[in-house]
């Protein structure tokens, strides 16, 4: 790959894309092995210790300038400096899985029973990782620097831990060297193989967890007057917030309640001594969050109290904004994906209602995250992410390796340095 690159490098182009495909390809079996291997050995959030070993040791291995692991617990922050000055770029991956039984056969099923990459996060690691072997060759060519963010708990940390993005902001992954920009790609929700979703706005929604606690009182169930039944309580709670859902905000603003689970009650002749439900709350405006906020405390309060009980609403996550891509970085970047995708492969869409903690750093420095399509019908590869059968043509993962790499030049060669960035 070394002798590919000095050979084509020779052209001296501001932005190599055919050294970079050339390079691209030489990494992509790598690439591949690398998913299978970690699509076998997922590891939760917080948790993913096999997985930043194995990133920091690779990246030690290609010879950047500064690998530090463990940051925020498990992640991993790598450091490549160009052999000119120039501004700062970071492109991040997340490591984590999710606890969910794996049901697609395959020859590299997860070994890890009840956990599983069913979101893609081991194509996200595994593409960034040739992204940095594809940057590490080309690095005379670089007027900059990359910095890789390895991130763990994109799902969400633990209850009782600090996790995610926001610890790996905490922790000065983005202030040593100062990030002035920063990328990021995520496989599958519903774009196919070979095409890159894209908006130069909201791309995913913010995201609220809750849980909402109905008191009762318990009897027997042959004299509920007896006691209070504080499921025939949750049940209008329900109705009354998807009421107010559809009837009392805007319907042009995109907004998605759901109540995922519901829990009361011990037996069948027994009135339950409370109910509790658990949902989320995804929007794409931060005046309608707060807004549905406001309606949903009111709401639970008032049904409640009608039924001569207490309810409680918590929020038992600190929630993640709504993903938003910079629009002027957003624009810029067309014309490089168009080169890796071709022109009618970058697909401008609806934002996903999904949510991501990549709006961490969208809130710090300018930020583009785009959807790499994975979904091969053909292949009978279409399951969305989050399910037990969710998978990933990996005929897409070098396009995006190519586009890492792609952006990251695009930027280091149009962008004004920041006060003592390079080397």
């Amino acid at each position: 790959m070394l002798a590919t690159l000095a050979l084509l490098a020779s052209a001296g182009t501001a932005v190599p894309d055919a050294a970079i495909a050339a390079a691209t390809a030489a990494v992509t079996p790598k690439v591949v092995e690398t998913r299978r291997d970690l699509h076998r050995h997922p590891e939760l959030s917080n948790r993913e210790e096999r997985t930043g070993r194995l990133v920091a040791e690779r990246l030690r291995a290609l010879g950047l300038d500064e690998v530090r692991h463990p940051v925020a617990r498990t992640g991993v922050v790598g450091v490549l400096k160009g052999s000119r000055p120039g501004p700062v770029v970071a492109l991040r991956a997340d490591m984590d899985a999710l606890p969910i039984l794996e049901k697609r056969a395959s020859p590299f099923k997860s070994e890890n029973a009840g956990v599983m990459h069913a979101c893609g996060h081991d194509a996200h690691t595994a593409m960034l990782l040739g992204a940095a072997e594809v940057l590490v060759g080309l690095k005379r060519q670089l007027s900059g620097t990359v910095v890789f963010l390895f991130q763990p708990a994109e799902e969400g940390a633990p209850a009782g831990e600090e996790g995610g993005a926001p610890l790996m902001v905490k922790e000065g992954a983005l202030d040593d060297p100062k990030v002035q920009a920063i990328f990021g790609l995520h496989v599958g929700l519903g774009v196919d193989a070979g095409r890159v979703g894209w908006t130069d706005g909201p791309l995913m929604a913010s995201s609220d967890a809750f849980t909402i606690e109905v008191k009762g009182k318990t009897v027997h169930g042959a004299l509920p007057h007896e006691g209070l039944d504080p499921i025939p309580v949750a049940a209008e709670i329900i109705q009354a917030l998807q009421v107010m859902v559809s009837r009392q905000v805007d319907a042009q603003d995109p907004k998605v309640l759901t109540i995922g689970r519901i829990q009361g009650g011990t037996r069948f002749n027994v009135i339950a001594d409370r109910v509790t439900m658990d949902g989320t709350l995804r929007t794409l405006l931060p005046a309608v969050r707060a807004d549905i906020k406001e309606r949903m405390a009111r709401i639970i309060t008032s049904v409640a109290a009608a039924h001569g009980t207490t309810a409680e609403l918590r929020y038992t996550h600190p929630g993640n904004d709504a993903t938003v891509n910079d629009k002027a970085l957003a624009t810029a970047s067309r014309p490089a994906l168009a080169r890796v995708f071709g022109a009618g492969n970058v697909e401008a869409i609806r934002p996903r209602m999904v949510a991501e903690d990549f709006s961490v750093y969208g809130a710090r420095v300018p930020s583009l995250f785009l959807i790499l399509g994975t979904r091969n019908r053909a292949k009978g590869i279409e399951s969305l992410n989050h399910t037990e059968d969710f998978d990933v043509d990996e005929e897409a993962l070098p396009l995006g390796v190519r586009a890492l790499v792609t952006l990251a030049f695009e930027y280091l060669a149009s962008a004004r340095p920041a006060t003592g960035a390079g080397r």
